[in-house]
Formats: structure tokens, sequence, C-alpha cells
């Protein structure tokens, strides 16, 4: 195995990875699914409704449970579903912010494109990131 092999294991052992249909129920419950996605995948292939962009360089600082930066609510109880275009940058994402205190981060399996090959709603795309 390559580095980036272990770290995406080691990533994904701390993980309860939801696949498409569960990561549209827990939003339905009130998860946050967060979409780290570039600016480009998501004005071309377009977004999941109400969910929330975060640039990637910007995410542990919006969602770290105890920064000043957070996104409002976001508590160490949050259930954050991290959203990128295949399901490997999310795994990352979402393994650190656990390592924050977001113990209840995750990520959805296959990415965005899992969850639009499911059918799942898709909306046009190009947001602006929460600054």
């Amino acid at each position: 195995m390559t580095a980036i092999d272990t770290r995406l294991a080691d990533a994904r052992s701390t993980l309860d990875r939801a696949d498409p249909a569960r990561a549209a129920d827990l939003q339905a419950a009130g998860a946050l699914l967060i979409d780290i996605r570039p600016y480009e995948n998501r004005l071309a292939e377009g977004e999941i409704p109400g969910s929330v962009v975060v640039e990637r360089i910007h995410l542990e600082w919006r969602l770290a449970p105890d920064s000043e930066w957070r996104l409002p609510g976001v508590t160490a109880d949050t259930v954050a579903v991290v959203v990128c275009n295949e399901g490997y940058a999310s795994s990352l994402a979402a393994a650190d912010l656990q390592r924050l205190g977001l113990r209840r981060a995750t990520d959805l399996a296959g990415g965005f494109r899992a969850w639009a090959a499911a059918g799942l709603p898709v909306q046009p795309g190009g947001s602006p990131a929460v600054p």
C-alpha cells in the first residue's frame, strides 16, 4: 500500500460512512451536508439541494466546534456529512473534523457522483461558498 492508501484506510476506520440513501435520510433528520468540491465541479455537475458549500481550505475553521469562525449552531454533536466528487477527499476531511472535536462527522461514500447516480435530487450548481 502507498502512503495515501494507508492514510485513507486510517481515516475511514474512524468513520461511519453514509451511502447516498443514508446521507439523504441524515440530511432530512437535520444533518449538515458539507460540499467541499471545487466551484468548477459544482457548476458543471450541480449540487445537492440544502447542502452547505465550504471551500476545503476553510473547512476546519467553519466546522471545528471550538472555532470562533465556525458555522452558526455547530457543536461537537452536530452530524456533518462531507461531500466531495467521489468519496476520497471527503474521507480525509471528515477524519480531520473528528480529530478537531466534531465527533459525528462522516462522509458520503462515492461522493456527489454516487448521489447523482442514485437518482437523488440535484440542483444547478455554482453557489458561492460560505465566506
